[in-house]
């Protein structure tokens, strides 16, 4: 039976440095789902413009309330821990249909190109709580 001890010398620069950059991805998953979470909200209660931009889509109104649910659902999977990488990788993915969406009915993509460059951050940020192993495990 080997027991390996450690005893090089703690690096308080280096754990001062783990814990800044948990409390800054904690407060964007945060932030993320409090932004996702309020246009979930302006879907699912039938805000006006919400209405107007899913007729402009085409789809019907049904898209609307799924994709608020979607929105919902993934705002609340980022705030807890062990769906939280899965959720930003499903919002980053989304988004990225919010955009072509954006794009091809000639509204605006700059913000949910923004927040699905924030979600893909945080889903490669998170990699390592996503359900599958990763290669380099």
């Amino acid at each position: 039976m080997n027991i390996t001890v450690d005893n090089s010398p703690a690096t308080p620069g280096r754990s001062r440095s783990r814990r800044v950059a948990i409390i800054v991805r904690s407060t964007v998953q945060v932030l993320l789902a409090l932004q996702v979470a309020v246009g979930g909200v302006l879907k699912l209660t039938g805000d006006a413009a919400m209405i107007d931009l899913f007729t402009d889509i085409g789809w019907g109104q049904w898209l609307r309330l799924l994709v608020g649910v979607c929105e919902l659902a993934g705002a609340a999977g980022l705030l807890i821990p062990r769906l939280a990488g899965l959720a930003a990788l499903a919002l980053a993915g989304l988004l990225a249909g919010a955009v072509i969406t954006n794009v091809t009915i000639g509204a605006n993509p700059i913000a949910p190109a923004a927040l699905g460059l924030v979600a893909a951050g945080l889903a490669v940020s998170l990699r390592h709580r996503l359900p599958w192993p990763a290669p380099n495990r």
